[in-house]
C-alpha cells in the first residue's frame, strides 16, 4: 500500500497533480478557490439543485469505451477523481476563445436570467450532447431534471436545448394523429401573420452548428494508465481522516479486514450529506477504484446479476435494454424497478451512486429497495473468510446481525431473478413534487398466482417511507395466500396492512394521515393493475373493471413542451438602430452561459482574508444564561469571536424600518435561527468548525407563539392596526341576499434566490475607508447601516454591486444587519472578511413570504353580486418588525383584486411571533391577499350555483371606475385581457371537454380555472420613487452609464443601455455599464417593487437628454458626423460631457385615517387559465396548460418582459402547490434546503405555455409608456391552484360529499388526496389531537 499517494487527473484538458491530498476536500471548493475555476456554482452543498454541475469522463479499458456523466462538484470528493478528466464550463467554451453551442443558445433564447444557474444547465445540456448529440425531448427533460432555476420558468431554458434535438418546435404528441403544427395550435386557429405581432424571441438561422469533431479529446495519458495493470492500492491521509482506494478485489477485502467500520464509497452521495448535514465523522473511507468484479452484470438462466458499482444511471441503461430484449412476462420487476430509476433524485446523483451504496445505506425512503425486497433478490458477500450469499429481506432491511452484512465483507453483487408467468409486480411512490424528490411513501407490490386459477399463491407487499426501516408487511401477506384476487380479498388486505403497517401519530416527517391512506390506496392501485392483466390474459374468467376506473391505472401523462409566445414588433416608423421594443438578449448572457460572470464569492481572495460565520439560537424563546466560547477560541485559525457586547446597539432607523434590533443578541432570543455570535477565522472550514463549538446555555421562556392563531389568542400584534373602508358594509349587508363567512390560511415561501447571501468587506487602511462588496438590492441600507455601526460617516463606506445572483426581496433588511457584522469584523482587525452563508444558514436566518390567515363575511345576491365584504388579514410576522406592516398596507390596497366591492371594510395586523422575521418577497402582501378575495368569490359562486368565471365577470371593475382608496381607474384593457384569455383558451369548449373526461373518469379528474390580475404598481410615497442616473460621454464617442438599480436577473441594465441607445441613437455596442456603486449614484433607493426600470430608465433618459441639449449647436455644425467627432469638438470647446440624470418620482400617496388616496402610478392588467388532472388516489397533479394574456404597454424588451411574466408565473404556481415549509412545535424549521423544500422543477411546468402581449392601446408617463413586469406574475399561478380546486371539487361532487369545499394553500398532494375523501381516508385509523405530540404544525 503506497501511502502519501499522488493524485492525478485533468481538470478542462489540463493535468492536475496534488501531492499532500485533504480527504475531506470536495471537488466544489477545491476547483472554485484552489484552481480559481468560478463558473461551477455553490448552491445548496448538498446535491440537490444542480448549480455546481460538471462533466466527469472515465475510460474503461475493458470495453475500451469513454463515459461522460454529469456529476455534483458539491459531493464529489477530489480523492475519487483519479485517472479521471473533469469538464467545467470554462473548458467548453468561453468569450475569450470561442463560445459552444450550448453556451450560446442559452443565452440568446433568453434561458439566463441572474445566470447563476446558468452554468449548471449548460453542463447537464453538455453532457447529454456529447452523448447524443442529436437527444429527443425526453432526453432532454431527462437531462435537466437535476437542476433548478428560480428566475426564468424553465421554458426558455427547455427552448434553447430544443434546437439540438432532432425535431424543434412540435410538441411531438400527434393527438388524433395530426401533429400540432399541422392542425394550428392544437386546434387553436392560426395566429394572423401580420406585421403587428412576433411570435419568436430569437432567430434559429443564426446559431452556431453544433460540431461533435470540436469538443475537448479525453487526455490520452489517462487512457494508457488505466491499460496499465500494475497500480496499487492508494492512500490519501490528512490528520482527521484517512482515504483507501484498493483497485483490485484483493486489496480492497484486505482494506475492510483491517478497518471493518469504515463505510465503503463509491459516489458519496449518502456518506457525503450525512457528514455535511448530520455531523457524521468516519475517521477512515475506503473508495474501491474500478474494480472488475464490482461492476459485472451477467445474464443468468433465472435472473440478472449486477455489480455493487454499477451506478443507478447505467443501471438503468442495463434494465431497459433486457426490457426490450425478453418477453414481458420475464420482465416485470425491471419494469417496476425502470419506473423508480426514471424519478429517483436528479441524474447527477444516478450517475453518482451507485446500486450496491444504495441498498446498504437502507435509507428508511429508498425507492429501490422495497422492490427488491419484494423480487426475492439476493445479496452476493465476500471476505477474506470466503463467499456468503443472504437474502435482501426484511431483516437485512431492519439491520438485524444474523441478516446483515458483517464487518468485514463485501456486496460483490445483487441477483434479481426474472418474472414468472402469472407473477406481477407493481411500484408506486408520491412525492412533494414527480421527480428529483424523496418519497412520501413509495412501495414495491409482488403477486404470484401459480397458474390462471387467480389464486394467491404467494404475495409480497413493502413500504418505504412509513418507518425507520423499508417496512414488509409479511404477516397480512400470509393471511391472504389461497384466497382468490377479488374485492373481499381487497377489503381484507387493506385492513390487515393497515393494522400491520402502523404509523404513530408523531412519526418524523408528519403526513401521517395521508401516508395511512396512501398505504392502501397504493394498495388499490395494483389490485386494479392486476385484475387489468388478468383480464387480458383470459377474458372469460375475469369481469372487466368498470370503465370509470381504469383511469387510476395510467400514472399521470406528461407530453412533451410547447409553447407559443405572442408580442408586439417594434413600431415601424422606429429608426433601424433603436432597441426599444427589440427582444434584445441579457447584457451579460453569454458571460452567465461561460461562467464569466464575476458574483460576489467568485471575486478573488484578497491578501490576508478572513472568513465569517454565524452561530445562531438553537431555541426560539430563551433566556440566554451563558455563552462559552473557550473551546471554540482555543482551535487553530480562530482569529477572534464577536458577542452583542463588542457591537454597539443600533437601532435600524433606516428608511422603512423603525423596529429596534440588536445585531447579535447578548440577554435573550425570540427565533431558532437569531444572530448570538460571529466566528471569524482563516479559512472557512476554520470557522465552521469552531462555530460547532460555541456552548450556548438557554433557559426556556413562555408562552411561546409560533402560529398567527397563538398570536391572536395572546394579543401578540406590532402596533399600528390598519383598516380600510368604503360605502357602508353594515347597511349592505341588510340588503343581500344571501351571507356567508368563511377563512382561508396560506402558507408561507422561502426566496429560494440561487446565490446565498454573500459579501466581502475590504478595509482601505486609511481615514477609515472601508469598502463593501455584497449580493444586495439595496447598497445605500448596506452604506447606511455600515457607517453606523462603525461610526464613522457615509462618505467613508462604499457599497459595490456588480449583480447579483437572485434576490426576489430577500436581499435588503437582513443583508445589511449581516453585512454590517462583517464590515465591523474587517474594521476590528484591519484585514478584508468573507461572509458566505450555506443554504441552510440562509433559508434559516433569512425569513420569507409572510403566512396569512384571512377571513371573510359575503354579502352577495343570487345572481353573484358581492355588495358587502368585511374582511379581516393577519400575517405571521416573525419576531421582528421588518417589513411587515408595509406588507399589510400593500395587501389591503391591493385586495381587492380586479372587483369593485361597493361596500368593503377590511382590517389588518402583523402578529408578532417566535420565528425569522418575514421579510419582502416578489409580489409583497398581494399574492395572500389577492388569494383570499378569489377564494371567497370561488364560495360565492358555489353557493349560488354558478361557474366561478361568471362571478368574477359580473364583480369586475367597469371600464371607469374608483378604487376602495378612491383612485380613478380604467380598466378597459382588463376586460380586454379576460375575454382575450376566454378566447386563446378556448375556455368553453374546454370546460366541457374537462366535464366530459370528469364524467368518464372516477379515480382522475380535471380541474379548469381562470383568474382576472389588476396588479397596481407604485412604492407609497414620492420620495420612495426617486431615481438617479450618471452619464459620461468619452472622447472617442463611447458612454459609460452607471444608475441606481440593482441587477438582479431582471435585466435592467440591459433595458438602461436600450434607452442610452435611443436617446443618444448611438449602437448597443458603444454604450458600457459596470454596476452599481454608492460612489457613482448616492442615496438609492431599493430595487424592487417591479419599478426598477421605469424609475431609473427616466433618469437616465433625462441625463441623456441635458447631454442632448448641451451639443446641439455642435451637432447642427456637423449632422453628419459621428459620436467621436462631435466629442472632441465638445471637449475643444470646452462643453462638459457627463451629465447627471433625476427623477424625482411618480406622485403618490395614501392617507391611513380617511383610506384615501392615490397611492399607485398605474395598473398592470392580466387573466391566466390553467389546466390540471389530478390523481384521486395519490394526489398528484400535472399542469398540462396554461394561456396568460398581460397588459404591459409598449414593451421596452419583450424577452425580458416575457421572461419576467413567465418565471413569476411559476413562482407562484410553487407558492400556491408545492413549496410548504415544515416547522416542528418548538419553531424549529425543517424545512433548509432543496432536498425538503421544493421549489417548481422543469416537471412541474404546464405542457403547454402560451403567453401573449395585448397590444399597446394608451401612451403614459412611464418610460415609453411601458409598464413594470416583476411582481405581477406571481399571482397568477394561483390559476393553477384553483383548477386543482375544481378538480377537487367534482371528484367530491362525485362521491357525494357535501359543500363548501376550503382548501388552504399550498395545495401540496397530501390536501388534494384528503380532501378527495373516499373509502380509503374513511378505513384509516385517526389519532385524537392532543393525545400526540405531532412531527410538524402549520404556521
Amino acid at each position: 500500500m503506497e501511502r502519501g499517494a499522488e493524485l492525478l487527473f485533468y481538470v478542462n484538458g489540463r493535468k492536475v497533480i496534488e501531492k499532500n491530498v485533504d480527504p475531506e476536500t470536495m471537488l466544489l471548493p477545491y476547483l472554485r478557490k484552489k484552481l480559481r475555476l468560478t463558473g461551477t456554482k455553490y448552491g445548496c452543498g448538498g446535491g440537490g439543485c444542480g448549480a455546481c454541475t460538471v462533466m466527469i469522463s472515465r475510460y474503461n479499458p475493458i470495453t475500451k469505451k469513454i463515459r461522460h456523466y454529469p456529476a455534483n462538484a458539491c459531493l464529489t470528493p477530489i480523492c475519487s477523481l483519479y485517472g479521471a478528466a473533469v469538464t467545467t464550463v470554462e473548458g467548453i467554451g468561453s468569450t475569450k476563445t470561442r463560445i459552444h453551442p450550448v453556451q450560446e443558445r442559452i443565452a440568446k433564447c433568453h434561458g439566463t436570467q441572474c445566470g447563476f444557474c446558468t452554468p449548471g444547465m449548460v453542463m447537464s445540456m453538455y453532457t447529454l450532447l456529447r452523448n447524443h448529440p442529436e437527444p429527443t425531448l425526453s432526453q432532454l427533460n431527462d437531462a435537466l431534471g437535476g437542476n433548478l432555476c428560480r428566475c426564468t420558468g424553465y421554458r426558455p431554458i427547455i427552448d434553447a436545448c430544443k434546437t439540438f434535438c432532432k425535431t424543434s418546435g412540435c410538441c411531438q404528441s400527434k393527438e388524433n394523429g395530426v401533429c400540432c403544427l399541422d392542425q394550428g395550435i392544437n386546434g387553436l386557429p392560426e395566429f394572423e401573420e401580420g406585421n403587428e405581432t412576433s411570435l419568436k424571441l430569437f432567430s434559429e438561422e443564426e446559431f452556431l452548428p453544433l460540431d461533435p469533431t470540436q469538443e475537448l479529446i479525453f487526455p490520452p495519458e489517462l487512457m494508457t494508465m488505466a491499460e496499465k495493470k500494475t497500480q496499487k492500492t492508494r492512500i490519501f491521509g490528512s490528520d482527521q481522516m484517512t482515504w483507501i482506494s484498493p483497485v483490485t478485489l484483493k486489496e480492497l477485502l484486505e482494506a475492510k479486514a483491517k478497518y471493518p467500520q469504515a463505510p465503503v464509497v463509491m459516489g458519496n452521495t449518502s456518506v457525503g450529506p450525512d457528514m455535511k448535514f448530520k455531523g457524521i465523522f468516519y475517521p477512515v473511507i475506503i473508495s474501491p477504484d474500478r474494480i472488475e468484479e464490482l461492476s459485472v452484470v451477467n445474464y443468468t438462466d433465472n435472473g440478472l446479476t449486477v455489480g455493487a458499482a454499477v451506478s443507478l444511471a447505467e443501471m438503468k441503461d442495463i434494465l431497459a435494454n433486457v426490457t426490450r430484449k425478453l418477453p414481458e412476462e420475464k420482465t416485470q420487476m425491471y419494469h417496476a424497478l425502470l419506473k423508480h430509476l426514471g424519478t429517483l433524485a436528479g441524474p447527477q446523483i444516478r450517475n453518482m451512486a451507485s446500486l450496491g451504496g444504495h441498498i446498504v445505506s437502507r435509507h428508511p425512503d429508498s425507492d429501490l429497495n422495497p422492490l427488491l425486497a419484494v423480487g426475492n433478490c439476493t445479496l452476493n458477500l465476500l471476505s477474506k473468510e470466503g463467499k456468503r450469499q443472504i437474502p435482501l429481506n426484511e431483516q437485512f432491511l431492519r439491520k438485524c446481525p444474523s441478516a446483515d452484512l458483517k464487518p468485514e465483507e463485501i456486496l460483490i453483487s445483487v441477483n434479481i431473478p426474472y418474472s414468472r408467468k402469472w407473477e406481477f409486480v407493481s411500484a408506486f411512490r408520491q412525492a412533494q413534487r414527480q421527480q428529483n424528490a424523496l418519497a412520501i411513501v413509495n412501495s414495491g407490490m409482488r403477486v404470484c398466482f401459480g397458474k390462471g386459477d387467480g389464486i394467491v399463491r404467494e404475495l409480497s407487499i413493502a413500504y418505504g417511507g412509513v418507518g425507520p426501516t423499508t417496512i414488509l408487511a409479511k404477516n397480512s401477506c400470509q393471511k391472504l395466500i389461497g384466497r382468490p384476487w377479488n374485492e373481499e380479498m381487497l377489503d381484507a388486505a387493506c385492513r390487515l396492512i393497515l393494522d400491520e403497517v402502523s404509523l404513530p401519530g408523531s412519526a418524523p416527517g408528519g403526513k401521517v394521515e395521508f401516508k395511512r391512506t396512501l398505504i392502501v390506496s397504493f394498495l388499490f392501485k395494483f389490485y386494479l393493475e392486476v385484475s387489468q392483466i388478468l383480464k387480458e390474459m383470459d377474458p372469460v374468467h375475469y369481469p372487466s373493471l368498470a370503465s370509470k376506473y381504469e383511469s387510476a391505472l395510467e400514472d399521470l401523462r406528461s407530453r412533451h413542451y410547447w409553447s407559443t409566445l405572442k408580442y408586439q414588433n417594434a413600431d415601424l416608423k422606429q429608426l433601424s438602430q433603436d432597441p426599444i421594443g427589440h427582444p434584445i438578449m441579457h447584457l451579460s448572457g453569454i458571460k452567465h452561459a461561460t461562467g464569466e460572470a464575476v458574483y460576489c464569492d467568485d471575486m478573488p481572495v484578497v491578501d490576508r482574508e478572513l472568513f465569517l460565520t454565524f452561530v445562531t439560537s438553537s431555541r426560539a424563546r430563551a433566556k440566554i444564561v451563558s455563552i462559552d466560547l473557550s473551546e471554540a477560541l482555543s482551535l487553530p485559525g480562530v482569529v477572534d469571536i464577536l458577542t452583542g457586547e463588542h457591537l454597539p446597539g443600533i437601532t435600524t432607523t433606516f428608511g422603512f424600518l423603525t423596529d429596534t434590533e440588536q445585531l447579535l443578541s447578548t440577554d435573550e432570543v425570540s427565533c431558532v435561527g437569531q444572530l448570538i455570535c460571529a466566528v471569524i477565522a482563516d479559512s472557512e472550514v476554520q470557522a465552521k468548525r469552531a462555530a460547532q463549538r460555541v456552548k450556548i446555555v438557554y433557559r426556556d421562556l413562555e408562552p411561546l407563539i409560533l402560529t398567527i392563531e397563538e398570536a391572536i389568542q395572546n394579543k401578540s400584534f406590532f402596533k399600528p392596526e390598519r383598516k380600510l373602508e368604503y360605502g357602508n358594509v353594515d347597511e349592505a349587508f341588510k340588503m343581500v341576499d344571501q351571507i356567508l363567512e368563511g377563512e382561508i390560511h396560506m402558507g408561507g415561501q422561502e426566496h429560494f434566490y440561487m446565490e446565498t447571501q454573500s459579501m466581502l468587506v475590504v478595509p482601505k487602511g486609511e481615514d477609515q475607508e472601508i469598502d463593501v462588496y455584497v449580493s444586495t438590492q439595496f447598497p445605500k441600507y448596506i452604506q447606511d447601516i455600515t457607517a453606523s455601526v462603525l461610526n464613522v460617516s457615509a462618505n467613508k463606506v462604499m457599497c459595490h454591486v456588480k449583480r447579483v445572483g437572485g434576490a426576489f426581496g430577500g436581499k435588503v433588511t437582513k443583508t445589511g444587519i449581516l453585512a454590517a457584522i462583517t464590515a465591523f469584523a474587517a474594521n476590528k482587525h484591519g484585514r478584508p472578511v468573507r461572509c458566505i452563508l450555506e443554504r441552510g444558514e440562509d433559508i434559516l436566518i433569512t425569513g420569507g413570504r409572510h403566512p396569512y390567515l384571512g377571513k371573510y363575511k359575503a354579502g352577495f345576491m343570487n345572481d353573484g353580486r358581492i355588495l358587502a365584504l368585511d374582511m379581516e388579514h393577519y400575517n405571521n410576522a416573525g419576531a421582528f418588525l421588518d417589513e411587515s406592516l408595509f406588507v399589510i398596507e400593500m395587501g389591503l390596497l391591493k385586495l381587492e383584486n380586479a372587483y369593485k366591492f361597493p361596500n368593503l371594510r377590511c382590517r389588518g395586523w402583523a402578529c408578532r411571533t417566535n420565528l425569522p422575521s418575514n421579510t419582502a418577497l416578489r409580489g409583497f402582501g398581494f399574492p395572500q391577499a389577492g388569494l383570499i378575495t378569489e377564494a371567497c368569490i370561488t364560495e360565492v359562486a358555489a353557493k349560488c350555483g354558478l361557474p366561478p368565471e361568471k362571478v368574477r365577470t359580473i364583480n369586475m371593475f367597469k371600464e371607469i371606475d374608483q378604487t376602495p382608496y378612491k383612485q380613478e381607474i380604467n380598466a378597459k384593457n382588463l376586460i380586454q385581457c379576460w375575454k382575450e384569455c376566454m378566447a386563446t383558451s378556448s375556455y368553453t369548449l374546454r370546460k366541457a371537454a374537462v366535464e366530459k373526461f370528469n364524467s368518464e373518469n372516477y379515480w382522475k379528474k380535471k380541474g379548469l380555472a381562470m383568474v382576472p390580475l389588476k396588479f397596481p404598481v407604485g412604492v407609497g410615497s414620492v420620495a420612495a420613487g426617486q431615481a438617479a442616473a450618471l452619464v459620461h460621454i468619452y472622447l472617442d464617442g463611447s458612454v459609460l452609464v452607471t444608475h441606481g438599480g440593482i441587477e438582479m436577473g431582471q435585466g435592467v441594465h440591459t433595458k438602461m443601455i436600450q434607452v442610452v441607445s435611443r436617446e443618444l441613437k448611438m449602437p448597443l455596442s458603444s454604450i458600457h455599464l459596470r454596476g452599481t456603486s454608492t460612489e457613482t449614484v448616492p442615496n438609492t433607493n431599493p430595487s424592487g417593487g417591479s419599478v426598477v426600470a421605469d424609475l431609473n430608465g427616466l433618469a437616465v433618459k433625462d441625463a441623456c437628454q441635458t447631454l442632448l441639449k448641451r451639443l446641439e449647436p455642435i451637432i447642427s455644425k456637423n449632422p453628419r458626423g459621428t459620436w467621436k467627432d462631435w466629442a472632441q469638438a465638445a471637449f475643444n470647446e470646452s462643453i462638459s460631457l457627463s451629465a447627471t440624470g433625476y427623477f424625482r418620482g411618480y406622485e403618490s400617496n395614501i392617507n391611513w385615517e380617511t383610506g384615501e388616496g392615490h397611492p399607485f402610478e398605474y395598473f398592470v392588467y392580466g387573466a391566466a387559465c390553467s389546466e390540471v388532472e389530478i390523481d384521486c388516489l395519490t394526489g398528484a397533479h400535472k399542469n398540462i396548460r396554461t394561456d396568460i394574456v398581460m397588459d404591459v404597454g409598449y414593451s421596452i424588451n419583450p424577452a425580458l418582459d416575457i421572461g419576467q411574466i413567465e418565471g413569476a408565473f411559476i413562482q407562484g404556481m410553487g407558492l400556491y402547490t408545492i413549496e410548504e415549509l415544515n416547522y416542528s412545535p418548538q419553531g424549529v424549521l425543517y424545512t433548509r434546503g432543496p432536498n425538503q423544500y421544493k421549489i417548481p422543477a422543469i416537471c412541474d411546468i404546464p405542457m403547454e405555455l402560451h403567453i401573449s402581449l395585448l397590444p399597446p392601446s394608451e401612451n403614459s408617463n412611464t418610460l415609453y409608456s411601458s409598464k413594470g413586469l416583476g411582481e405581477s406574475g406571481i399571482f397568477l399561478g394561483c390559476s393553477v391552484f384553483f383548477a386543482i380546486h375544481d378538480a377537487i371539487s367534482a371528484a367530491r361532487q362525485e362521491r357525494g360529499l357535501p359543500g363548501p369545499l376550503r382548501l388552504n394553500s399550498p395545495l401540496t398532494p397530501e390536501k388534494i388526496r384528503m380532501a378527495c375523501e373516499d373509502k380509503f381516508t374513511k378505513m384509516i385509523p385517526r389519532d385524537e389531537p392532543g393525545s400526540y405530540v405531532p412531527w410538524s404544525i402549520p404556521i
